[in-house]
């Protein structure tokens, strides 16, 4: 089985956001966040965590060949794309909450793909996966940065390649059973959601001030 980490695996050891102003940069400023400001962020960890655990759960259940299993976690994935782009719907309105769901959609599909590519042991179809889900975090990065200054694409792209990593990674580990390495995986999965909630949370705390007063 081809190994597709080289390409994207340098990103996801790296779980800061330069570029990407979050509460924690300051002490003082940390210590005095708002309270709406932290509501949100804790909304926005919570929906993030929610993605890779039920994404894991789907990764789990079709490595079992557990149907019924699978295709109940597949349907929290749905739902919790759906509320991740809902959580935008109120700063940039509908239409940008359902392109935002579009491209969470891709984001799913291709990690779908490169689980089945890689249960069937596929080599091609696991590139064309990691390249589909490459290209979706470019896109990603494009719409949120186009929404908001405060969130600069090229990081994003950066945050959301390791993402990326961090999903083909854990297929890799629990296809081949190695599940003390897993183990680290999920840790810096659940590390790296945090960075990318709370610096989602900055950005819009800085651009619409009036809402978290």
């Amino acid at each position: 089985m081809k190994s597709h980490l080289p390409l994207l695996l340098a990103a996801a050891l790296c779980v800061t956001a330069p570029g990407l102003a979050t509460a924690e940069d300051d002490p003082a400023e940390a210590a005095a966040v708002p309270a709406k400001v932290a509501a949100t962020q804790d909304a926005l960890r919570d929906l993030w965590i929610g993605h890779v655990f039920w994404v894991r759960d789907v990764v789990v259940a079709r490595l079992a060949d557990d149907g019924k299993k699978a295709k109940a976690a597949e349907q929290q994935v749905v739902a919790n794309a759906r509320a991740i782009a809902g959580a935008i719907e109120p700063f940039y309105g509908t239409a940008a909450s359902d392109q935002l769901f579009e491209l969470l959609a891709g984001h799913w599909g291709a990690i779908s793909d490169y689980l089945d590519a890689t249960i069937a042991d596929r080599d091609r179809r696991q590139d064309n996966a990691a390249d589909a889900l490459s290209a979706n975090a470019l896109d990603i990065a494009a719409f949120l940065s186009s929404a908001n200054p405060n969130w600069p694409e090229e990081t994003l792209r950066g945050l959301l390649a390791a993402h990326g990593a961090h999903h083909i990674q854990q297929i890799q580990q629990l296809h081949a059973e190695q599940y003390a390495e897993e183990a680290a995986t999920w840790t810096a999965m659940k590390d790296h959601m945090y960075v990318i909630a709370d610096a989602l949370t900055a950005g819009l705390a800085k651009q619409f001030p009036e809402k978290f007063e």
